[in-house]
């Protein structure tokens, strides 16, 4: 399967993004997003079943972001709220046939990824 991540840009702190991650085919597979911050390692950011029932978050983004998933459209979404300066990285989308989202909120890393979209808080 393949992945295609828009929606990235510049936004002033305190202000909203939503990420998109369109699938190139249905699946039944979980899906996720990262993020890697310039000179840091790739961190997990939230990732959402199959079902779009079950989700999960990192602690750093909980309350702000929200992941969803709209099985007709076979895209997965990132609404990020009260954004940080903290928050600029590149996002990544993901998706694994295998992992449940809470293997990906625990560092197991998914087969597939998308190209990144860059996200940039700054006043």
């Amino acid at each position: 399967v393949q992945l295609q991540a828009s929606g990235g840009g510049l936004v002033q702190p305190g202000g909203s993004l939503r990420l998109s991650c369109a699938a190139s085919a249905r699946t039944f597979n979980t899906y996720g997003w990262f993020r890697q911050a310039p000179g840091k390692e790739r961190e997990f950011v939230a990732a959402i079943d199959w079902t779009g029932r079950t989700a999960y978050y990192a602690d750093s983004v909980k309350g702000r972001f929200t992941i969803s998933k709209d099985n007709a459209k076979i895209t997965v979404y990132l609404q990020m709220n009260s954004l940080k300066p903290e928050d600029t990285a590149i996002y990544y989308c993901a998706t694994d046939g295998v992992l449940t989202a809470q293997q990906m909120s625990a560092r197991y890393l998914p087969g597939y990824w998308g190209q990144g979209t860059l996200v940039t808080v700054s006043s």
